[in-house]
């Protein structure tokens, strides 16, 4: 018998983003939910930090960071994907939003 624990898995970052999985454009949308310890999550994107009013912040770094900025863009799980699933359609890059890029490479799917 060993004297060692069993081996532990957890789950540290999802990917969450309006595109599908295999758009081309996918991974330039993307918002990362990151496990942060004690139960708490960051949404971020580039070096950015969402917090709770919905607004990016720089901050990411420990050391630039007190405890009224860490409750602001600190949540819980559920929070912090359903944070980052509202913010996925508004991401923009080179003056366009996921939602445009979504229409841009799926005109099929478009109501007409």
């Amino acid at each position: 018998m060993s004297d060692l624990p069993d081996v532990t898995v957890q789950a540290t970052e999802y990917a969450v983003s309006l595109l599908p999985e295999g758009d081309i454009n996918r991974h330039v949308f993307a918002i990362t939910v990151e496990y942060r310890g004690v139960g708490q999550w960051a949404v971020t994107r580039h070096g950015f930090c969402l917090g709770a009013d919905g607004e990016w912040a720089q901050g990411v770094k420990p050391y630039d960071r007190g405890d009224d900025w860490l409750s602001a863009h600190r949540f819980d799980l559920d929070t912090a994907l359903r944070l980052a699933r509202e913010a996925a359609p508004h991401v923009v890059v080179n003056g366009h939003t996921a939602a445009d890029a979504y229409r841009r490479t799926r005109p099929e799917e478009q109501p007409r």
